[in-house]
């Protein structure tokens, strides 16, 4: 037994002098940035068509929408939901700020920091979005929640 720890001790600075380096396969990685970017081109369609405009375009028929002091809305209620939002007095970006996928690239989530201008006043927060790709290679939003993680003005 002290031969095998001894063993199991000699080879630890062996282990740590590698430089172990664990990458996800060229597809996946393809895919996961295809999602960031499509997050990205959702917050600029946000600044550039109004926030509703942005979702309806960038959501799956039956995405869930989780917002403060609401049932999750799913489909046509999500639909709906957004809808009923004037959005003409305010700004909603974000920025994702990280990612991953499932091994398949089909399936994934971003997440980040959302900014929302109102007047002279910005609130910021944290969001996650997962996505899907669709039969024709494009990202649609699943799922989208968000929180008021950083306060007003703040950063």
């Amino acid at each position: 037994m002290k031969k095998l720890f001894a063993l199991i001790l000699a080879t630890i600075p062996f282990l740590a002098a590698c430089n172990w380096e664990f990458h996800k396969p060229t597809d996946q990685m393809n895919a996961l940035n295809e999602m960031q970017q499509t997050d990205v081109d959702f917050s600029n369609r946000s600044k550039e068509a109004g926030m509703k405009q942005a979702f309806l375009e960038y959501m799956e028929d039956e995405a869930v929408l989780l917002r403060q002091n609401r049932l999750p809305l799913v489909g046509a209620f999500a639909v709906d939901y957004l809808s009923s939002i004037e959005d003409s007095s305010f700004s909603l970006t974000w920025e994702p700020q990280g990612a991953d996928m499932s091994r398949s690239g089909d399936l994934g989530f971003t997440y980040g920091i959302y900014s929302m201008q109102i007047n002279d006043s910005t609130y910021k927060g944290t969001y996650v979005t997962i996505w899907r790709k669709q039969n024709n290679g494009k990202w649609k939003m699943v799922l989208d929640t968000g929180n008021q993680g950083i306060g007003k003005d703040q950063e």
